[in-house]
């Protein structure tokens, strides 16, 4: 081709993909069939009154969650296998029994138990859930070549199958209502891949990609979808580890709590922390979605 011929032919090729590539978007953007538009507002929701489910509120981060919900005036009920360890917290956030905190024994790998406990929260507080807060969950450090095939199971059954029994007990509900939030504890493991935690990784991986394809679906039901991802954290989640060939690589405790032993207060989070970042993604004006929020110690590699 004529150089002088060159730049017409290039420009032309350019305006050609681009108009081609707007067209591609125009087409594919779906029309929105649902009503819902919230009205605007800088300020934060409120957290009164509202009714807010959390499972694995039986220690650590489910229960500073709860703690920290109620302590906004949110009617709380609480869902993990342990049941007295639910009615003690529920002792503790309503002392005088006004019915603000209810405990419900769930196993979150059970769908029907998990719908009990949603049931069972619409049926004492008289409203449909606003907030569920999937906290639930495991974790292994363990070497993919021992084999710790019933601790991979088990991880498959409550990191992934319990979050999904969550979107299960609540989604129809919140659509019809066109409002609700749907927050999961994840992991700064669904963001990068550490070894030793192969099947644990891949669990909130599954976490990461359920939930944002689910808020895709959602958007303009007035629904909100968010995951938290933690790193270290002072929780019990390594208590029932096996592999002593993975911990001792390591230099982690077995039976131990998270950071026993090598961490100080700027390489470990406090629940509490963790709770923080879970209210601040639910009080958010209703028109803002807080979809992920990365939330680690200051001094975390």
């Amino acid at each position: 081709m004529d150089s002088s011929n060159l730049l017409p032919f290039l420009t032309g090729g350019l305006v050609a993909t681009s108009i081609a590539a707007l067209f591609f978007r125009s087409q594919t953007r779906r029309p929105n069939p649902f009503k819902t538009i919230p009205t605007k507002t800088n300020q934060p929701q409120s957290m009164a009154g509202k009714v807010v489910v959390v499972t694995g509120a039986s220690s650590g981060i489910g229960r500073a969650i709860a703690k920290a919900f109620h302590d906004q005036g949110a009617l709380v009920a609480v869902g993990a296998r342990r049941l007295e360890r639910l009615e003690a917290l529920c002792l503790e956030l309503d002392p005088a029994s006004k019915g603000t905190a209810v405990p419900v024994q769930t196993d979150v790998t059970d769908a029907a138990s998990v719908k009990r406990l949603v049931a069972t929260a619409e049926s004492k507080f008289g409203s449909g859930v606003d907030v569920l807060v999937n906290v639930a969950g495991v974790m292994y450090f363990t070497l993919m070549k021992n084999c710790k095939e019933d601790e991979w199971t088990q991880t498959v059954d409550v990191n992934c199958k319990g979050v999904l029994n969550g979107f299960g007990a609540v989604l129809e509900g919140m659509v019809a209502r066109g409002k609700g939030h749907i927050i999961t504890i994840s992991s700064d493991a669904g963001r990068r891949v550490f070894p030793k935690l192969a099947v644990y990784c891949a669990s909130k991986f599954f976490v990461e990609a359920l939930s944002e394809a689910t808020r895709r679906e959602l958007v303009g039901t007035g629904l909100r979808i968010t995951t938290i991802q933690p790193g270290d954290c002072a929780t019990d989640l390594v208590r029932n580890n096996t592999d002593k060939e993975a911990l001792d690589s390591l230099g982690i405790k077995a039976d131990a709590v998270v950071g026993e032993g090598w961490a100080n207060e700027w390489s470990v989070l406090r629940p509490e922390d963790v709770a923080a970042s879970v209210l601040y993604a639910a009080t958010a004006p209703a028109h803002v979605a807080i979809n992920e929020v990365l939330i680690e110690p200051r001094d975390q590699e």
